[in-house]
């Protein structure tokens, strides 16, 4: 088992299925994962072995006849992505099996032999894009800021977005709801948990919040400290006194150089987590009014067919909207069959008010995405209108 893992099935041939495990390869190496140890990529005699709490994704490649069907069904019923791929988009209705039609596909192109095209779309669907790599350091600047301050440095090296309070928050900004905003932004909260974090209100309220967000937490404990808060809420990491070069720090690079596998692992399940969870909370919703959750394909799009037989593409995102987002979801969505308006889902618990009311004349003003609150994904789509 891999921390991020894929599938490749259907029709593929050796050729194609090692091009597009190379891709994925070379673009993970980026972030110092590399294939068999981290990345785990599966073929339809393995992939019942994948680990589900781990961010997955997956390619089908249609043909004839159809190949693959009880693994790729098996894939499309748990609602993760699988997006269907082809070599020409008009034999798509030929190529691609009945219960994988809905989904968002792909179509090769010709000169991008490599596939790194396709190995993008299914690094982005587990996280792996380097814009989606965030990590926020919930620490007590007296007992720990040398290790915090080194800690942003080198996970930033590393390929990740690392949010600070000392370096990530402009002047002049409100502090703490620019703070929290932060917080719902990020994948991983890393804990420096030293003999006082509990006795500040803030760094309790970080990791209480970042629970309610379903943000999975990394405890960094000190030496010679027996906190049990938390121990059954967060993976650990034990310092011994010779890991830190000072008490406050900095780290010995062996042990960053471990924290940062381990936050590799623990992002990989907080994006499987949260995409599920908001995915969940979205198929349940459509059902309950009596819609239908149809598949989820590339960029994760979910495609939803409402009762008057509109289909909807609905992309889920975990962290904050904004309107670079909205963008992008634009154009991904001008492959889409159907002429309705893609839609945005997110989260917006946290989010701070004045960002709330941004989103809100962005969805006013932007005809171009609409904006959807999971929290009213339900009532909103019951009475869905052009």
């Amino acid at each position: 088992m891999g921390i991020y893992e894929f599938a490749i099935l259907g029709c593929v041939t050796s050729e194609q299925s090692q091009s597009l495990i190379n891709a994925i390869g070379e673009m993970a190496s980026d972030f110092d994962l590399n294939l068999e140890e981290e990345i785990k990529v599966y073929d339809a005699n393995t992939v019942n072995q994948r680990d589900r709490s781990a961010a997955f994704s997956s390619v089908y490649f249609g043909g004839k006849p159809h190949v693959d069907l009880d693994a790729a069904e098996s894939i499309f019923r748990e609602s993760v992505p699988i997006i269907p791929v082809v070599t020409n988009i008009e034999e798509f209705s030929q190529l691609i099996p009945d219960f994988l039609q809905a989904n968002n596909g792909y179509s090769l192109n010709q000169n991008d032999q490599e596939m790194r095209e396709l190995a993008t779309l299914m690094l982005e669907c587990v996280g792996l894009l380097r814009r989606q790599r965030r990590i926020f350091v919930s620490y007590r600047r007296t007992e720990s800021r040398d290790v915090a301050l080194q800690m942003h440095d080198l996970l930033i090296a590393k390929g990740f977005d690392v949010f600070l309070d000392t370096h990530d928050i402009r002047p002049g900004e409100p502090f703490q709801d620019a703070l929290w905003h932060k917080l719902c932004d990020s994948d991983v909260l890393i804990m420096l948990d030293t003999p006082t974090y509990f006795e500040s209100r803030w760094t309790r309220e970080e990791i209480g919040r970042a629970r309610a967000k379903e943000i999975h937490v990394l405890r960094v404990v000190w030496p010679n400290h027996e906190s049990d808060r938390m121990s059954e809420l967060a993976e650990t990491v034990y310092l011994k006194t010779e890991d830190l070069e000072k008490d406050s720090g900095p780290l010995t690079l062996e042990k960053i150089d471990e924290i940062a596998l381990k936050v590799e692992c623990i992002r990989s399940r907080s994006i499987a987590a949260r995409y599920m969870s908001i995915t969940g909370r979205l198929r349940a919703d459509v059902e309950k009014i009596g819609a239908s959750f149809e598949g989820i394909g590339a960029h994760r799009a979910v495609a939803v067919r409402l009762l008057d037989d509109r289909k909807l593409w609905i992309y889920p995102v975990v962290g904050i909207p904004t309107a670079e987002i909205l963008n992008d979801i634009a154009v991904k969505a001008q492959s889409n069959d159907g002429n309705e308006i893609p839609v945005l889902v997110y989260d917006d618990i946290g989010i701070r008010p004045s960002w709330s009311e941004h989103l809100q004349w962005l969805d006013e003003n932007i005809k171009s995405v609409r904006g959807l609150k999971i929290t009213h994904a339900a009532w909103a789509l019951a009475g869905w209108e052009v």
